[in-house]
């Protein structure tokens, strides 16, 4: 079973996201909920959840002090920012705090599920609109590029420019949450061809998981 845990100060949202998710989910449970970050490192005193559900905005201790403190005690606990706001402080904070997702509550509830599985696989869960801050800034120096008289002389961030053409398109498809062999099948490459530019790519960002890689790729892009 996947433990959770569900922080939120609107507690009809908490009700309500405890029932979709368990009735959607045998494989799910929601052991604890709490209104606020207060309230839930004093749970997790005496429960540990493998994932915790934590809004952004709530009294007293907000969402991102509160990953910042579940990370420091409890760095095996998977930390997903659920929220009604795509804005960009939050997601560099709740990042570099160690969150593995972002997702906005609009969110299908199915598709909540499916998310929370593959958190509790590994993956780092961007939500569209925010992954989509990424790709587009990636685009815009690729075009820039492609269309400077001087290429040489378009202003790209150290990070980017460090990649190759077809790294760039593999990191683009991580920040999906992909797999590697959904990576493969996405850009028509051999599995091992995905894990060879994975390597690389962790290589030439010096970091050493997905994770690593998201936050420092987004905090780079939304700092340009």
């Amino acid at each position: 079973m996947i433990k959770l845990m569900l922080v939120d100060d609107q507690k009809l949202l908490l009700k309500s996201l405890k029932r979709v998710i368990e009735s959607l989910a045998d494989d799910m449970t929601v052991i604890a909920t709490a209104s606020n970050g207060n309230e839930a490192l004093n749970l997790l005193q005496t429960m540990h959840p493998d994932i915790i559900l934590l809004d952004v905005r709530m009294p007293g201790m907000d969402g991102v002090e509160t990953a910042r403190q579940v990370s420091e005690s409890y760095p095996d606990i998977q930390i997903v920012m659920l929220t009604t706001f795509d804005d960009d402080d939050y997601i560099k904070e709740a990042l570099k705090y160690g969150a593995v997702g972002y997702i906005l509550k609009d969110i299908e509830p199915v598709e909540l599920v499916s998310c929370i599985r593959a958190i509790d696989s590994g993956s780092v869960l961007i939500s569209q609109s925010i992954a989509s801050k990424l790709f587009s800034q990636i685009q815009h120096f690729e075009k820039a590029k492609e269309h400077s008289s001087d290429p040489e002389e378009v202003s790209i961030p150290p990070w980017l420019k460090s990649l190759s053409p077809r790294e760039r398109d593999v990191l683009k498809v991580i920040a999906k949450g992909m797999t590697n062999q959904q990576i493969a099948d996405q850009l028509f490459i051999a599995e091992q061809t995905v894990r060879n530019h994975v390597s690389i790519i962790y290589s030439k960002l010096g970091v050493h998981n997905r994770i690593s890689t998201m936050q420092m790729a987004l905090n780079a892009n939304l700092n340009t």
